[in-house]
């Protein structure tokens, strides 16, 4: 059988990107990281991604998977070892619901709004996100599952938030279980 090959078009400061090399750690596929120019995009990029031509794009064996979402799925999918999804069909599902729920509330919440409704609305999205861990360490449990892996990405965009506005949205005082 011939070696796999796995190449990830990113950039390193991207907590997108950040999300699939966190996903191809835990399952420990070696893999290629490709550095992107979104000012000067490479033809592979082009190519690879031609609907949104962004970044994350992953490379297995010469055949593209787009989104970081998307791509988390297939690595679940191709690469039993160390799962990031429970194997129980309704745990799978509420990791696929809360993973979903990050992304697209808790991660957009406030766009496009006054400062003050958009501090609240983020507020109360992470209240109820943080209902989910329960006492436990991470979301799935005791170990780094698919909806913290998709959450790193909303911590980083929270905290680089709280440092442009000033504004304290994720405070440990507010959110104990987000900080433990």
């Amino acid at each position: 059988m011939a070696e796999e090959v796995v190449k990830l078009l990113g950039i390193w400061a991207s907590p997108f990107s950040c999300r699939v090399e966190i996903a191809l750690k835990l399952k420990g596929i070696k893999y290629e990281f490709i550095e992107e120019d979104l000012a000067n995009k490479s033809p592979l990029l082009l190519e690879s991604n031609p609907v949104h031509k962004k970044i994350p794009v992953l490379l297995h064996n010469g055949k593209p998977i787009a989104e970081s979402i998307v791509i988390l799925e297939y690595i679940e999918q191709t690469w039993k070892v160390n799962p990031i999804l429970p194997e129980d069909p309704y745990e799978r599902a509420m990791a696929r619901f809360w993973a979903k729920f990050v992304y697209e509330q808790v991660h957009h919440a406030g766009k496009g709004k006054e400062q003050e409704q958009a501090k609240e609305e983020a507020i109360d999205l992470l209240k109820t996100l943080e209902g989910q861990l329960k006492d436990k360490r991470f979301f799935g449990g005791d170990t780094i599952g698919l909806v913290d892996i998709v959450a790193i990405v909303t911590w980083y965009w929270v905290q680089v938030i709280q440092e442009a506005t000033g504004l304290e949205l994720l405070t440990e005082e507010r959110f104990p279980e987000l900080f433990r």
